[in-house]
């Protein structure tokens, strides 16, 4: 439309007849006389304006649920953190539980053999020198800890320190097979050798051929000269077989051990030997035997065939 005289003219009076229009709206209320006008307008671009609407809300919502997904992710997160650290802490406290467990142990092995004793962590298992079966402790020459020291936890002998630096030392077990140590069996005077044989039972050599021996007899350690590298009346095992001696000077045992080598983790070094040698009061009560139940079995005698009245006949 070109910008004329009449131009100009309709569109003020189009303004002009616009606000005369919503003028009456407002003043008529519920019964505006142009309500039915603005009905047929809402009935004529209701469906246009739902369709607008329809193809926007989606992209809306979209941007929403983006929004809310990245909460629910940090919130996600944060749960899993908290949940992982949650388990850290209960592993922490078990972990914490079986430590001082075996700690109780070690004391009370300290305490009946009145061995003096450093308390120490296993932090590494192997050595770097060779194939041997060591472990490494988190105490050395620092804490008191020398070359040949015997060491045991809370079910008997561990080993002995073979190498020791200012904060560790490492220690040789008593599986290795280059370990040896001397024993004696218990309640009685038989000695013998100890040695290790990998995740074998210890061999023993007894130095009395002729020695009565039976399985499930039990030794400890005979201890050394001045106490190193072994204290006396440290438990070692339990016996588990007998080879029969064929006339030999010495005879043959196999050990289970009572510590277990794969799971070794709060250990004792004896710092100081006893005054005297605990003998067997270090072992452990033996466990009382499970009765075996006994059935009994009562025969009634039964009628003879026929009944009463067969045999009187």
């Amino acid at each position: 439309m070109r910008d004329t005289k009449e131009s100009r003219l309709l569109l003020v009076l189009l303004i002009a007849i616009a606000f005369a229009l919503i003028t009456v709206d407002i003043r008529g209320g519920e019964d505006s006389p142009v309500d039915g006008a603005r009905q047929a307008a809402a009935s004529v671009f209701g469906p246009i304006e739902n369709g607008v609407s329809g193809a926007v809300d989606p992209i809306g919502n979209a941007v929403t649920a983006v929004r809310e997904s990245g909460d629910r992710h940090d919130r996600l997160a944060q749960l899993e953190r908290e949940n992982a650290a949650l388990k850290a802490e209960l592993g922490s406290d078990d972990r914490s539980r079986s430590r001082l467990k075996q700690l109780d142990k070690l004391l009370g092995v300290a305490g009946k053999g009145q061995y003096g004793i450093k308390g120490a962590q296993v932090i590494a298992i192997g050595a770097a020198q060779g194939f041997s079966w060591t472990i490494t402790i988190d105490a050395g020459a620092d804490d008191g800890i020398e070359r040949d020291m015997t060491v045991l936890n809370g079910d008997g002998l561990v080993g002995r320190v073979t190498t020791v630096g200012p904060g560790t030392a490492t220690v040789l077990l008593a599986s290795d097979p280059d370990f040896t140590v001397g024993t004696r069996m218990e309640a009685g005077d038989e000695l013998g050798f100890a040695s290790g044989q990998g995740d074998r039972p210890l061999r023993v050599e007894l130095l009395n051929g002729k020695a009565e021996i039976k399985k499930g007899d039990r030794l400890v350690t005979f201890g050394s000269q001045a106490d190193k590298p072994f204290v006396p009346g440290v438990p070692v095992g339990v016996v588990s077989r007998v080879d029969p001696s064929g006339g030999d000077l010495t005879r043959t045992l196999y050990v289970t051990p009572f510590v277990n080598f794969s799971k070794l983790d709060v250990v004792g070094v004896v710092v100081q030997a006893p005054k005297k040698d605990p003998r067997d009061t270090v072992l452990p009560a033996k466990p009382k035997p499970t009765p075996t139940p006994t059935v009994t079995v009562t025969v009634t005698p039964s009628a003879p065939a026929g009944g009463p009245d067969q045999q009187e006949q």
